[in-house]
């Protein structure tokens, strides 16, 4: 291969679904532990989305492919590859995803795979598919998609998940292509603490708990904090950290800085991280979009805030644009874009 092969951003697509809940009915369902005040001002949410009957995070993933392949104008005909982020809760278990959006597409041309690594797993799939471009010449055009919906598990009654109030539902869509000659996607940095692997999830359903007659209501309210000690202690020690690492190790295989950063692209947390991070940084609100206004879409926040931020011409021809996600398990990871014309 030759060393001058690059991966572009082609473009992307989004679908939300249309019904909403605001802040005034997170609180209402928190029985009186939260206020709509905090959870606008501390939490940060105005309100999330919610799935309508026929929004399964495979369905949304194929109307957000739909729609990336309309923006773009790339032929379903030229993906090569489908790479699925959306997450396990989904219309029927042990289905491949990144199938139903192949066939849904008619991208007879390309296969498909699932992967998952929870709310990080749209930058891990930003390097997958990068590496997997440069070594495999047959690999041309891959698209990146999923659809999320784990606001279905959250109990809004567990004081111990407030983490999770945010928690929205939608779907997003990226295209890359090699060579494109402009949106290089650049250096990715991921880490891990397997520390951390049980500490979050789905309690009840798997075939450690398995769902009976007794447990069946519970179960589907059983998105928890399995261990809320722990996971609160260990996050408040390495959790930014390993945030700052990720972000100075993907500018650094960029040939970049922290001063070079022009947008920001970040998962949806509590507004006093989100205003730490801009500090740390030295950026400000007009170098991101916070996502108050669409709660945390799991791993589709870097694709949908990449989406606001060309929307609303926050990036621009020449922007250096990090992308940052952490998700439980725990991971963290950084990607970084340099949007606009490739000189080299």
């Amino acid at each position: 291969m030759s060393k001058d092969i690059h991966v572009g951003v082609v473009g992307t697509g989004i679908y939300l679904p249309e019904k909403t809940k605001s802040a005034e009915e997170i609180a209402a369902a928190t029985n009186g532990n939260w206020t709509a005040d905090n959870v606008v001002k501390k939490l940060g949410i105005k309100k999330i989305y919610v799935p309508g009957p026929e929004d399964g995070t495979q369905e949304m993933a194929l109307k957000a492919a739909k729609d990336a392949l309309k923006r773009t104008g790339i032929d379903a005909m030229d993906l090569d590859l489908i790479l699925d982020i959306g997450e396990e809760w989904k219309e029927y278990p042990l289905t491949t995803s990144a199938l139903y959006v192949q066939g849904g597409l008619g991208a007879e041309n390309a296969w498909g795979i699932d992967l998952q690594n929870r709310c990080a797993t749209g930058l891990s799939a930003f390097k997958i598919a990068k590496d997997m471009m440069i070594a495999d010449e047959a690999i041309n055009t891959v698209m990146i998609v999923g659809g999320y919906r784990n606001g279905d598990f959250v109990d809004f009654s567990d004081p111990h998940m407030s983490m999770m109030y945010n928690l929205s539902a939608g779907a997003g869509a990226v295209i890359l292509k090699r060579n494109h000659g402009k949106n290089l996607l650049l250096g990715s940095h991921i880490k891990a603490d397997g520390t951390l692997s049980r500490t979050a999830g789905v309690e009840i359903g798997g075939t450690k708990h398995p769902i009976n007659r007794d447990n069946i209501d519970e179960a589907y309210k059983s998105l928890r904090l399995m261990n809320p000690e722990k996971m609160k202690a260990r996050l408040n020690e390495v959790s930014m950290p390993n945030w700052f690492e990720c972000i100075d190790e993907a500018l650094n295989k960029s040939g970049k800085q922290r001063s070079d950063i022009d947008y920001l692209a970040i998962l949806h947390i509590k507004r006093s991280g989100h205003e730490g991070m801009l500090k740390e940084l030295n950026l400000s609100h007009e170098n991101t979009i916070y996502l108050e206004e669409y709660g945390h879409l799991g791993q589709i926040d870097q694709i949908l805030s990449l989406h606001l931020g060309l929307e609303q011409g926050k990036i621009k021809d020449g922007s250096t644009v990090a992308l940052i996600a952490a998700g439980i398990g725990y991971v963290w990871g950084a990607s970084v874009i340099q949007w606009g014309e490739y000189d080299g």
